[in-house]
C-alpha cells in the first residue's frame, strides 16, 4: 500500500527535485510526451493533469524515456507497440470519438471534450506505479501486484485536485468499471482504450 509520506494529501508544487544543468525539468518533460494536454481548454484542469504526471515520476521507478520503450501492456507477449504509442492512440481516438458523438448526438447526450481528454492522458498514468524494469524489461512491481493502476491512477489524482468526473474515468476505463455505472465521457475513453488493445490479442494467435 501507499505509504504516508509518497502520497500525502498536501500539494507537492514548488517543492519538485531540480534538474541538473541541461537537464529538461519534469514539467517540459510531461509536455514532451504528451501535447495533447495543449487540447484541454481549460487552464486549471490541463495544470491539474500535468501536476498528476509530474507526481506519477516523482514516485515512479520508470523514466519518461522508459516509456517511449516499454510496451504498454504485459498481457501480449512481445507487444510491438509502446506505452506513448498507445497511450497517444487512445486519446486521439477519444477526443474523435466525442467530437463525432457531439455532432451527431449532442441534442441527446451531453459530453464535456476536456473531460475525456484529460480522463484519457490519466487513465493509465497509475501504470508508472504498477510497472518497473528489471533487467532492461518491463515487469509488474510488488506494489502493480496489490493495487492495479485504475487503483493507483485515482490516487494520484485526487491528490493533484483532479475533479470526480475526470477520476471517474480513471476509475471506470478498465475492467473495474464494469462494477459501476460509467458516465457518457467514461464510456468514450473505456471504449477507445479496448479498441486499442484487444486487436492485439490476435498477435499471439
Amino acid at each position: 500500500m501507499f505509504e504516508a509520506t509518497q502520497l500525502s494529501t498536501r500539494s507537492t508544487r514548488g517543492v519538485l527535485p531540480r534538474p541538473q544543468t541541461g537537464e529538461p525539468t519534469l514539467r517540459e518533460a510531461v509536455l514532451k510526451l504528451w501535447p495533447e494536454i495543449e487540447w484541454i481548454s481549460d487552464p486549471g484542469l490541463r495544470e491539474q493533469v500535468t501536476q498528476t504526471w509530474m507526481r506519477a515520476f516523482e514516485l515512479s521507478p520508470l523514466t519518461a524515456d522508459d516509456l517511449n520503450q516499454i510496451p504498454f501492456t504485459l498481457l501480449v507477449p512481445h507487444c510491438p507497440t509502446t506505452f506513448m504509442e498507445h497511450k497517444r492512440c487512445v486519446v486521439h481516438i477519444a477526443r474523435k470519438a466525442a467530437d463525432s458523438m457531439k455532432q451527431f448526438m449532442g441534442n441527446a447526450l451531453s459530453i464535456d471534450l476536456d473531460t475525456v481528454i484529460a480522463g484519457a492522458i490519466l487513465a493509465d498514468v497509475g501504470k508508472l506505479l504498477e510497472y518497473e524494469k528489471a533487467n532492461g524489461k518491463a515487469r509488474q512491481s510488488k506494489r502493480g501486484e496489490m493495487l492495479r493502476h485504475p487503483f493507483t491512477g485515482v490516487a494520484l489524482a485526487m491528490q493533484c485536485g483532479v475533479p470526480d468526473a475526470v477520476c471517474h474515468i480513471i476509475a471506470a476505463h478498465a475492467a473495474e468499471g464494469d462494477l459501476v455505472k460509467r458516465s457518457t465521457e467514461a464510456y468514450i475513453v473505456h471504449h477507445a482504450d479496448f479498441m486499442a488493445f484487444l486487436p492485439f490479442k490476435n498477435l499471439g494467435k
